[in-house]
């Protein structure tokens, strides 16, 4: 089945949620910082000068990324795929799609935080090239422990 990566509209503002609630109860909580970003996407994310795609297989929203806007660079965030479609190469579509909008938006690295139980994660941020840097103090997440940056210059 064909996957196309499609830009955040109102009409998928519950996939875009459930798909992260639905990831987040798989390997963590939902923080009160999720729910009130996944709950406010226009105002949390898309206002304050970030993007959401959507990875779409027919008419199903079958996964999802965002990028941030932070402090003059962009995080790699939101990122899910549902069970029912993983292992397809659905991550990193995504992954490829961000990275390019982030560099069509003149940003000069791209940051994501995550956490280290998440080895096949950790491992396809590595083969797009991120590298380990030091965790900020004041991460909003406390699932987070490990940060990473790819340079885009």
């Amino acid at each position: 089945m064909k996957i196309e990566i499609v830009g955040f509209e109102p009409k998928y503002r519950e996939d875009f949620k459930n798909l992260n609630v639905e990831w987040l109860q798989k390997y963590f909580v939902v923080e009160p910082f999720d729910a009130h970003q996944l709950s406010n996407p226009e105002t949390e994310i898309l206002e304050k000068g970030g993007r959401i795609y959507l990875a779409k297989a027919g008419d199903k929203i079958v996964g999802t990324a965002s990028l941030l806007k932070e402090h003059g660079v962009y995080e790699l965030a939101k990122m899910a795929v549902t069970e029912e479609f993983k292992g397809r190469g659905i991550g990193k579509l995504l992954m490829t799609h961000c990275i390019e909008e982030a560099k069509k938006l003149g940003t000069e690295k791209v940051i994501l935080l995550s956490n280290r139980s998440l080895t096949p994660a950790i491992e396809m941020y590595k083969k797009f090239g991120f590298t380990e840097v030091p965790v900020d103090a004041e991460t909003p997440y406390e699932r987070c422990n490990i940060k990473m940056e790819l340079s885009l210059q």
